[in-house]
């Protein structure tokens, strides 16, 4: 388990917005990300009947939308133990192998932080 404190700023802001989003939307799932300027896009689960996405791969489809060239790092809330691959999968697209994605407990708590690779 990482500190929140021990964060850098920027990533502790990340967390916090993630956090933020599955709060204010009841939803299982809060998702950011920063891209290479240091613009966040802040995202939570998308359930439709016709459309289903997780937090995270919303997020980074916001930032490509947005115009994003590349990702800093991504930061997901959930209660899940683990990043889903898809979820890695489209962080890695935009990011690179090397994009920390840091998972939080609902608490913000950050259990680990991983490579999207």
């Amino acid at each position: 388990m990482t500190e929140s404190n021990a964060l850098d700023p920027e990533d502790r802001k990340i967390v916090t917005l993630a956090r933020s989003a599955r709060a204010r939307n009841g939803v299982p799932e809060g998702a950011a990300v920063r891209d290479e300027t240091g613009r966040t896009y802040v995202a939570g689960t998308v359930e439709l009947d016709s459309l289903k996405l997780s937090a995270l791969r919303t997020a980074v489809a916001m930032a490509v939308a947005s115009g994003a060239k590349s990702l800093e790092a991504a930061a997901v809330v959930t209660e899940a133990e683990s990043a889903a691959a898809e979820d890695l999968a489209a962080v890695r697209d935009l990011g690179g192998a090397g994009t920390p994605v840091l998972l939080a407990g609902p608490d913000g708590a950050v259990r680990r932080s991983v490579p999207a690779e």
